[in-house]
Parts: C-alpha cells; structure tokens; sequence
C-alpha cells in the first residue's frame, strides 16, 4: 500500500463565501527550443528586469493550449504549434505570494512577426542557451522556468491530448 503524507490542517478563513475561496493563478509557458537556444522574454517586473520563457494567465473560457499559443505570440510575436505538455508545476509565488499552477508545453516556433506589438511591459524576445539561462540567477521570474527546460531535456514529453478542455455551452 502506498503511502501519502498525512493531510494538512484545515486553515479557518474569514472569507467563507463561495465567490470567495481561495484559487490558484493557473498560468501557462511555453519552452520554444531552436537547437540548443530557447526563446526567453525579458520583462519588466514590479521595477526590475527579469527573464521568463513566453507565459502569462489563462483567461477565462479558454483552453490552456489555446493560452499558450496567445501568450507567445502576444510577449514575443512568435507563432507557434504546440508539440507536448512537459509538465504541471505547483509554487508559490515569491513575487505575490499567490500558489501558481503553471502548465509548461514544448512548442516548435511557426513564424515570427517583428512587427507585432508586444505586451505591456515585455522589453523584448531573444535566444539563449540554457548556460545563459542558468547564469541569469535570480533575474529569472521564478524557478520554473530552469525546472521546465531540464524537464524537457530529461525527456518529458506528455501527449497534448493528455488534456481535454470542454468549451461553455453558453459560448457562440
């Protein structure tokens, strides 16, 4: 029989009201490998530059596919087709303090729009060795983004029908 650890205490909170409860951010990135170079981002963050692959936030009625292709293209104007999904991370988050549910895809870069307004605060899109990545420290936006890389070089590659995603029958 398999053992679990035992389960946390129940934390009383003040906000009980369903509307209220706590969620996680649920985020996606995408790893985007052109040989032994990934696409990074830098971006300003709370005043400071950091490093990041493409990611951003899932919005509501959206598949998580559908957010990660959005979210490269919109920090980096790139186009992309998702190949896999290499991994779901679950962290809290030292910039907010919020857990962060972030679902990592390998992707293959389609097409590239220099023209393409990026998003606020996204200085720009560049190449970089996983050394290069490394070597940035703590000017990376968070351990993930090392973790996401050395879980797509150590192999993990889950099918992307792995996740099913069942659109709002409300939707058009």
């Amino acid at each position: 029989m398999t053992s679990f650890p035992a389960p946390l205490p129940t934390v009383s909170s003040p906000l009980s009201p369903a509307s209220e409860r706590w969620r996680p951010h649920v985020t996606v990135a995408c790893i985007v490998a052109d040989g032994a170079r990934y696409l990074m981002v830098e971006e300003e963050v709370n005043g400071r530059l950091a490093y990041n692959q493409p990611a951003g936030h899932l919005d509501d009625g959206e598949s998580l596919a559908r957010a990660a292709v959005r979210e490269t293209l919109e920090e980096t104007g790139w186009t992309v087709q998702l190949q896999h999904l290499v991994g779901v991370h679950q962290w809290r988050s030292t910039e907010h303090g919020d857990a962060v549910l972030r679902f990592s895809f390998a992707a293959r870069a389609i097409s590239h729009d220099p023209a393409q307004p990026l998003d606020t605060g996204i200085r720009r899109a560049l190449w970089l060795s996983r050394d290069e990545i490394a070597a940035l420290g703590d000017r990376l936006r968070s351990p993930l983004v090392l973790q996401s890389i050395d879980a797509w070089l150590a192999g993990s590659r889950l099918p992307l029908d792995t996740l099913h995603w069942l659109p709002d029958p409300a939707s058009p």
